[in-house]
């Protein structure tokens, strides 16, 4: 892995919070194994078995990382410091459309395409959380059944845990473990426009917009923001009688895609028709893939960006922490109701609760 796809190195030592001894054996020991209300959790022997490419004990990585108690944490960051060399030589694609466009159809073609090639095709498929009760229906193996069984794939639903971007908190890391498992191709599908879909822009290499025909219309309704973001807009379903539709509405969004700010410098954003039934265009996809990374590393733009997203990451993991701690503070959630409640009674401004709550 490149040192640019290493996490900071601050990170790297707060993983080992909570397992350092004063005793250099207790130290090693603790690093390849952690107890847990008497359970053994064997970081090494997960470790081991992620890079020889074992599909359950991926999933029992990413479990880990996504886990919200304290050892799980620990143990979680110190597999994927182990791992951390063996990360970093995929492609990263995000792929996001409006609702319909047919994301999950697309990804399920598109990677069995990849994965009949040889690649190694992981799909990390974000599920939008319920606001009201924090579950979430993971359905995304269901509805790519065929994908799900290739042995060239693994497919790793998540809920978006209350994540703006439509991703999980943990979707960087499990990419790199995915990479780890010899995953050369990283497809994030996200919930849908509407959100912040910079957050994805800021994980992945690639990022796709899937639209659907129609673009007189769509194109009044589109966020410019989104288009802005794409290296890549995607025409679904352009088969049957949709697809002379289809073809029209390649040609204008190409018209429109001139007169706005590219997403990659020195690459100019494709639209092209794709049809996930007829499975035709997503060749086409993939070589546009392939090209777009060829010019990015020809203009040293491939490195770059990962460079900037780590500190992107790093930042983000820091308000995180800071907001996560001062919860925790004694006290902490009883004053804010208090001054809720004070706000709410006209008895005190928003900008003096929060003076007073830092106080």
């Amino acid at each position: 892995m490149k040192n640019n796809d290493r996490l900071p190195d601050d990170s790297a030592l707060n993983v080992m919070d909570g397992i350092t001894s004063s005793h250099d054996g207790m130290a090693t020991a603790a690093r390849k194994r952690f107890v847990k209300k008497n359970r053994t959790i064997p970081v090494q022997e997960i470790a081991d078995e992620i890079a020889k490419g074992s599909r359950l004990h991926l999933a029992k990585g990413i479990t880990l990382l996504e886990s919200i108690t304290a050892e799980d944490k620990v143990a979680g960051q110190q597999l994927l410091l182990n791992l951390l060399p063996k990360a970093g030589n995929s492609i990263r694609i995000g792929i996001t459309g409006v609702p319909g466009a047919g994301k999950s159809t697309f990804i399920e073609a598109f990677g069995l395409m990849l994965a009949d090639k040889g690649h190694k095709v992981a799909v990390l498929a974000i599920d939008p959380s319920s606001s009201v009760t924090g579950g979430s229906i993971l359905g995304d193996k269901t509805r790519m059944e065929e994908l799900a069984r290739h042995p060239g794939a693994f497919i790793r639903p998540s809920p978006t845990a209350g994540t703006l971007g439509g991703v999980h908190k943990k979707s960087r890391e499990t990419m790199l473990l995915c990479e780890a498992a010899g995953y050369d191709v990283i497809l994030v599908e996200t919930v849908g426009v509407g959100q912040s879909e910079t957050v994805v822009r800021g994980m992945v290499d690639f990022f796709m917009l899937l639209v659907l025909t129609g673009a007189g219309d769509e194109l009044q309704g589109m966020k410019k923001g989104i288009m802005e973001l794409a290296d890549s807009i995607v025409v679904h379903k352009a088969d049957g009688d949709n697809l002379k539709l289809a073809k029209k509405t390649v040609r204008e969004y190409r018209q429109l895609l001139h007169f706005l700010q590219p997403a990659s410098p020195g690459w100019t954003t494709t639209s092209q028709p794709v049809s996930s039934i007829k499975e035709t265009g997503l060749k086409e996809v993939w070589e546009t893939v392939l090209k777009f990374k060829e010019t990015m590393m020809d203009n040293d733009f491939w490195d770059e960006r990962r460079r900037s997203q780590t500190k992107d990451w790093f930042r983000s993991m820091i308000t995180d922490r800071l907001i996560d701690s001062f919860f925790t503070q004694p006290g902490k959630k009883e004053e804010v109701g208090r001054l809720e409640k004070a706000l709410l009674g006209d008895e005190i401004t928003v900008a003096g609760a929060v003076d007073q709550l830092f106080k």
